[in-house]
């Protein structure tokens, strides 16, 4: 299902997949919810890496149920969080009560955020099911601040049909927009996943 402007309608991502359907387990994959606290310290811990060292402003987008922007927020930031699927959107509305954070159903590629700029944009497991992953990046770089991040964990899954973006497409298609690229490998972190993991996985941080 998708809108009159192409993309996903609520809930239904470039994949196919209803994540409306699939919130009320989400969290129980151990990168989901971040229950398992060797995980979640472990996502913790990278994501101080990843993020500016003081207080900012980061727009989370494609944020599920919210673990990431609880953890960044727990960190000092202020989050924006944006999902289409709006029983993921309320569940992380829950999760991070009282925080400084908001959180908004809406396209994860054109998110509706209107004028405002943001130090981070921080996406995970979201550019390989878009279209167009080349044209999110560019609207994804003009709502950051002069010297702000993007920070995209991605990879490529399954061995028979396997689905994703590889580390150096996606590489290629940020360096363009970016004075400073990095890729950090993270299938080798099993603390990550909450098991051993054999495909691709991988972060890159890009400093505009």
């Amino acid at each position: 299902m998708t809108n009159d402007e192409g993309f996903p309608g609520a809930g239904v991502d470039g994949a196919g997949v209803d994540w409306d359907a699939e919130a009320a387990g989400f969290d129980q994959e151990p990168d989901h919810g971040l229950r398992d606290p060797v995980v979640r310290a472990a996502w913790a811990e990278r994501l101080r890496d990843w993020l500016p060292p003081r207080a900012s402003d980061v727009l989370d987008l494609g944020c599920g149920t919210g673990s990431l922007s609880l953890l960044a927020a727990e960190q000092g930031h202020r989050v924006t969080g944006v999902d289409s699927s709006p029983a993921m959107v309320d569940l992380a509305r829950a999760k991070l009560a009282g925080r400084d954070a908001v959180f908004l159903v809406g396209d994860a590629a054109a998110p509706p955020v209107g004028e405002q700029l943001y130090d981070t944009v921080l996406v995970r497991h979201v550019l390989w099911t878009l279209p167009d992953p080349g044209r999110a990046l560019r609207h994804w770089r003009g709502l950051l601040r002069p010297g702000g991040r993007l920070v995209l964990v991605e990879g490529v899954w399954g061995t028979v049909g396997p689905v994703g973006i590889p580390a150096e497409r996606l590489a290629g298609l940020v360096a363009p927009l970016a004075g400073q690229v990095r890729v950090e490998r993270l299938s080798g972190d099993a603390q990550l996943w909450g098991r051993d993991v054999e495909d691709e996985r991988y972060v890159v941080v890009a400093v505009v």
